[in-house]
């Protein structure tokens, strides 16, 4: 698996060019910009940590999760946990039974503050704080 950002060549783009990214020739100022919609899927650490099925998040990427690799991904355990409106763009990832595995597409630090942190960064945080506490405990 690969990314055409890194090898346009590679016989398994996983990673690839947004569909509307294809044909641009000249990149400059097209990237996927500024705030977009997310749909977060219920029963998920996502939707746990957002408590909210619907949210708004900042991209600033011209790559994406490639549609063709989905269900080979999902029948691996990864689960899109987060989508565009449409389900057409990957937005977010987890790992199935892992404690914390989050991937996103978009930045959550464009929305974290030292006084409201991203629910990404106070779930992160949590996990790891668990899991050195469980460590100690086990001790």
């Amino acid at each position: 698996a690969n990314s055409t950002e890194f090898d346009l060549n590679t016989p398994y783009p996983v990673i690839d060019f947004l569909p509307e990214q294809r044909e641009v020739r000249v990149k400059g100022g097209s990237m996927r910009l500024g705030a977009y919609p997310l749909r977060i899927k219920e029963n998920t650490l996502l939707h746990k940590l957002y408590g909210v099925t619907q949210y708004q998040e900042r991209h600033r990427h011209r790559y994406e999760v490639n549609p063709e690799y989905i269900s080979i991904l999902e029948g691996k355990g990864l689960i899109a946990s987060g989508t565009s409106p449409d389900g057409r763009l990957v937005e977010a990832i987890e790992l199935e039974g892992h404690p914390f595995f989050v991937g996103c597409q978009y930045h959550p630090e464009f929305k974290s503050k030292p006084d409201s942190p991203h629910p990404l960064f106070k779930g992160f945080i949590s996990a790891s704080f668990k899991k050195l506490v469980d460590e100690e405990v086990g001790k």
